[in-house]
C-alpha cells in the first residue's frame, strides 16, 4: 500500500514529505518505547504517540523514514526541520494507536513480526 493510501485511511495530515506519498510499503511497527525502536533496522513505518525531537533522532539512528503520529499529536517546527534534514515523511492522525494499527492491518499492511 502507498503512503498516500495510509494517510487517507488514517485521515492523517501530511506534515512533511508530500512528494513521497506514492512510495509503496508492506510493513509497519508501532511503539511509544524508543528503546524498542532502536532494535529495528530499515522498517518503513513507525506508528507512535511519542511526539518529540528524540523520536526523530531515534528514527534517524534506526534508519526509519516514515513516522505516523497518533492521538492528535502534531510535530513541532523543530521536529519538522530535523526530519526534513533526514528526508523523512511525517503524518499526523487523530486516531488512537490501537485504531490506527487496526485500520492499517485490515487494509493489508503487515506487522514487522
Amino acid at each position: 500500500m502507498t503512503l498516500r493510501e495510509i494517510a487517507t485511511k488514517l485521515n492523517a495530515s501530511v506534515c512533511l514529505g508530500e512528494e513521497r506519498l506514492d512510495t509503496e510499503v508492506e510493513h509497519a511497527f508501532a511503539s511509544d518505547l524508543m528503546s524498542d525502536v532502536l532494535t529495528l533496522k530499515d522498517t518503513p513505518i513507525l506508528i507512535t504517540g511519542l511526539c518529540n525531537v528524540q523520536t526523530i533522532r531515534t528514527c534517524d539512528m534506526a534508519n526509519l523514514d516514515v513516522v505516523v503520529f497518533v492521538r492528535n499529536k502534531r510535530p513541532t517546527e523543530d521536529m519538522i526541520e530535523l526530519a526534513e534534514e533526514n528526508d523523512m515523511v511525517l503524518l499526523a492522525c487523530p486516531y488512537s494507536m490501537f485504531k490506527a494499527c487496526g485500520l492499517l492491518y485490515e487494509s493489508g499492511l503487515k506487522p514487522l513480526y
